[in-house]
Order: structure tokens, then sequence, then C-alpha cells
């Protein structure tokens, strides 16, 4: 995915309350104070994420050999319902079946999911709280480079028994050489798909493979 390029985005400033800039990602050099948690004052700072998102799908469907539904109705891809309204949901996938097909979800919040493989979501914020005080551009960042792991052969995911039922696990490698990998407990996630995926990811014991490019 070299050949692609994050489109030009003129980012809008936001001001607080006295008429300055603010300087979202340093803005806690001593920590959040209290009652930034759960408070998000200007969300519509995400907004640039859809424009990302869209540059990546256009992307995708123009280099590689895929099929691409885009309908809001592929949102159910994912295995939890997104928090807010769908604004467009596209599915891609290889027509090689060793490739993890992806789905992008955009919601109005502005917020983007990303439905990957089989068994996990990723969500871009992870949380938009003033505590936390994210970025559109750093979001952008770990959207793009993990949408590169995923094309590129370089994500894995199964399914684990453990003590208390079936573990989630995700691993990337990143074009940097950096690794990222979780899991989780399958809370609220239908059994039938879970079951569907095991023999699937049995068979794929280092990982899901590149995406042919289209000829």
């Amino acid at each position: 995915m070299g050949d692609y390029q994050r489109p030009s985005i003129d980012a809008p400033v936001f001001l607080d309350g006295e008429g300055r800039a603010i300087t979202y990602g340093n803005r806690w050099t001593a920590g959040p104070p209290d009652d930034t948690y759960s408070v998000e004052t200007h969300p519509e700072r995400f907004a640039p994420l859809h424009t990302v998102a869209d540059a990546l799908i256009d992307h995708l469907c123009g280099t590689f050999d895929v099929v691409v539904e885009d309908s809001k109705e592929v949102a159910a891809d994912l295995m939890h319902p997104p928090f807010n309204d769908v604004v467009r949901a596209v599915r891609i996938r290889s027509n090689d079946p060793s490739c993890a097909t992806l789905t992008f979800v955009l919601t109005a919040y502005p917020a983007v999911y990303l439905h990957a493989g089989l068994l996990n979501d990723f969500q871009y914020p992870v949380c938009g709280c003033d505590a936390c005080d994210s970025t559109w551009d750093a979001e952008s960042d770990d959207l793009e480079r993990q949408v590169l792991a995923f094309v590129t052969g370089h994500y894995r995911e199964g399914v684990e028994r453990r003590l208390h039922g079936p573990w989630i696990r995700y691993s990337f490698t990143y074009a940097d050489g950096g690794e990222a990998s979780g899991g989780g407990l399958p809370n609220g996630f239908p059994a039938e798909r879970i079951r569907a995926a095991k023999p699937t990811l049995r068979n794929l014991p280092e990982g899901w493979t590149a995406w042919p490019r289209a000829l």
C-alpha cells in the first residue's frame, strides 16, 4: 500500500473559553483534571477521520482484486453495533478467501469502526473524551497503519480456550517493525459467529494472507 497518500485536510481550529486555540494532544502535561473525564467538548474535531477512511476505501478498491459492497446494511458485520448512527458502511472482500475481509463503518459521532477478519472490531477514536485528549491525526495514523497491516498479511486473530470460556485475540506487525496485540472475552458476541470462525482460523496459523493486487 506504499502508493497510498493521505489526502490534504484543512483541519478546523477550536477555541477555549478565553479565545485561545485548543492544542489537542498536548494539554495535560501533569495529567488530566478530574472534571475532563467523560466530557466531550468538540467531538467534531474527529471529522477528518471520515475523509481519511474514504481515501483508504478508494485506494483499496482501486488497487486490489476485491469485491465491494457499499451499503449501511454491512455495518452488521461489527461484533457490537456502533454507539451512533451509521452514515456509511463499506465491506471490501478480497477474491482470495485466505485474506481478511475489511468492513469500514463511519458514524455520525464522527468516528470510524473497522471490522477486520472474522471476530475483531477496531474503533477510531477509542475514546474522544477531553481527558484522553486524542487528535484526528493520531487516530488516522493508527487507522492507516492497521489497514496496511491487514492488506499486507500482517494480521492474525484466533480463539483460545481459557478457564472462563473462549478468548478472542488479535495481533499486528507494522511496516516499521512495531507490533501490537490484544484480546478479550467475547461478551455479547453471537455464539454462532465464534463457532463458524474457529475452523477458518485454525487453517490460518500464520495469520491472514496479503491481498492480491488487481491485474
